[in-house]
């Protein structure tokens, strides 16, 4: 026995040592009280210039996601920070929408409903054995590392909060966020985030709010009625010409950045009108000593004419030496009836109650950019009911600046949008001459375009609305461009047209192809590569193949250009 035990006395020592480094160890390792893990994104493995990092504080009660440009308040807005009470996974949202607006929400459910597949995926991130779980988001394929080794879970948004800390997630294996340094803490600082509980809402009013605080947006008109009666007035703000079919606001718009993308909306509702007719949202330019203002207020016949030899006199459609063409920022068809006929019933279909119409103008960008401007809109109709009408400008800021032109000049706008106070069809195209005109260059441009749109008008079998016509730009005498515009996709917009005539063949009345436009659509510009321009005098033409007068039927084109360039 004393030999045994006079041989184990070295093992037992040894048993001893182990056992004081193993409490060494273990001390080293033990969970710390919080951590503060920084992450930077990237994309097909580049680290993306000018971030903000994520920074994420977590201990066992909470997890805090906020971004390095917070804590140092140099964030700008919108900003939005999450609290994990990590006992109940109530996920907890708070957004600085500007300096004195803010809104917060709670989500029950986003943490708990999160579904992964584990996989035998392991790696080693910052010194930590890491697992990768998978999941599918919206058809995106998300990989999450995670480790359980820190004591302590946490990730940088409400993705994996349950699985352990996350390190790293990538999303269809080309964008990462990944953690670049993790620290050890005492605490989670006090206070991690402002208070930001002010306004407390629901989740889908939460994301609302947040979403329209990354834009501007600047209404020009809400729910206006544009309709034909004696009976049309004016008010302090919106002045109605033309049987009440034209609107008009002066609006100030703010400076925009070249960073920046600039969109126009439009929502259009049948107040009474059954069919489908031209609607404009344009610019009254009034840097010439006459302008489309001058007509409106007083009679079409004010405004410059334009012959072209056929006898007719087309009131204020081109350019001349002192006066400016509306300048058309988005021309728009209404369908047969959306909302106002909506009683009309059809097995299968379901009508819809509005078309919303929206349009990038970020090419017009020196028109608009810290002006105060005359925008006006027009449906041409007869009807005492009319339609209602809404109109919006959205300024959206870009990380990146765009390359923008810098120069706009209107040179023509046949859309006879005074229509019903006299203004003649657009009918010159029945001439070989077509629309010709001449402007004069203080100064050269380079990279000269055309911003053209094009509609044909009237008729019906042998009207030019259904018959495919090729338009043909001139300039200076020389062919820039000729193409047929033509659109086959109308019946695309049938869920617009409750309305709309239905015929022994199947189709309706909204379904057939037509020149370059359908009822419940916008008609999108061309854009027609001119080269660089000399200083000086140019002369640019039109020409469209018109069709005859077939009794009181004729047919038309609203044609509009823009010059850009730099």
């Amino acid at each position: 026995m004393l030999y045994l035990l006079h041989n184990l006395r070295p093992m037992r020592n040894l048993l001893l040592l182990l056992c004081c480094l193993a409490g060494c160890f273990g001390f080293s390792q033990k969970t710390p009280a919080a951590l503060k893990i920084t992450y930077i994104r990237s994309s097909n493995g580049n680290a993306m210039e000018n971030q903000d990092p994520i920074v994420v504080f977590t201990d066992q009660s909470q997890t805090v996601i906020t971004s390095q440009k917070i804590l140092d308040k140099k964030a700008d807005y919108p900003f939005e920070q999450s609290v994990v009470d990590r006992a109940s996974l109530l996920y907890s949202q708070f957004a600085q929408l500007s300096k004195t607006r803010s809104a917060a929400t709670l989500d029950s459910t986003a943490i708990g409903k999160q579904v992964f597949e584990e996989t035998p995926k392991t790696k080693t991130i910052l010194g930590y054995p890491c697992k990768m779980a998978k999941t599918v988001i919206n058809s995106n394929t998300i990989e999450v590392w995670y480790t359980d080794a820190a004591g302590i879970k946490g990730a940088p948004s409400v993705l994996g909060q349950n699985l352990g800390l996350v390190l790293e997630v990538t999303r269809n294996g080309n964008f990462t966020i990944a953690a670049t340094k993790v620290e050890k803490l005492k605490s989670i600082p006090k206070p991690a985030i402002p208070v930001a509980q002010k306004t407390k809402v629901d989740l889908l009013t939460y994301r609302d709010l947040l979403w329209k605080s990354r834009f501007t947006q600047i209404p020009v008109f809400r729910k206006e009625t544009i309709n034909f009666s004696d009976d049309f007035g004016s008010n302090d703000s919106i002045l109605r010409f033309a049987k009440g079919t034209i609107i008009v606001r002066k609006i100030k718009l703010p400076t925009i950045s070249k960073n920046s993308r600039i969109f126009i909306d439009a929502t259009e509702q049948s107040a009474g009108d059954a069919y489908d007719r031209t609607g404009s949202v344009f610019l009254i330019p009034t840097d010439n000593k006459l302008s489309f203002l001058d007509g409106l207020k007083e009679t079409a016949g004010s405004l410059p004419v334009y012959e072209n030899g056929n006898g007719k006199k087309y009131q204020g459609v081109v350019r001349t030496g002192n006066y400016s063409p509306l300048l058309e920022l988005m021309r728009f068809f209404t369908p047969f009836g959306i909302k106002q006929y909506n009683t009309i019933q059809l097995k299968g279909k379901t009508w819809q109650d509005s078309v919303y119409y929206r349009q990038d103008v970020t090419d017009l960008l020196p028109v608009l950019s810290d002006k105060e401007i005359w925008i006006g809109a027009n449906i041409a109709n007869y009807d005492k009911g009319g339609h209602k009408l809404s109109v919006n400008i959205t300024i959206h800021p870009e990380e990146e600046s765009a390359e923008t032109d810098n120069f706009v000049l209107p040179l023509f706008n046949t859309n006879n949008v005074m229509e019903m106070a006299g203004q003649e069809y657009a009918t010159m195209f029945d001439s070989e001459k077509g629309l010709e005109l001449t402007f004069t260059l203080a100064s050269a441009v380079k990279g000269a375009k055309l911003r053209y749109i094009t509609t044909g008008h009237g008729g019906w079998e042998n009207g030019d609305e259904f018959l495919q016509k090729t338009n043909t730009i001139l300039l200076d005498g020389k062919e820039m461009y000729s193409f047929i515009p033509w659109r086959t996709d109308c019946g695309s917009y049938r869920m617009y047209n409750p309305a709309s005539g239905n015929f022994n063949n199947g189709l309706s009345s909204s379904d057939y192809s037509r020149s370059n436009w359908c009822p419940g659509m916008t008609t999108s510009p061309v854009y027609i590569p001119l080269g660089d321009l000399a200083a000086g005098e140019h002369k640019i033409q039109i020409k469209i193949p018109q069709g005859a007068r077939e009794g009181n039927s004729f047919s038309s084109w609203n044609v509009s250009g823009v010059l850009l360039g730099r």
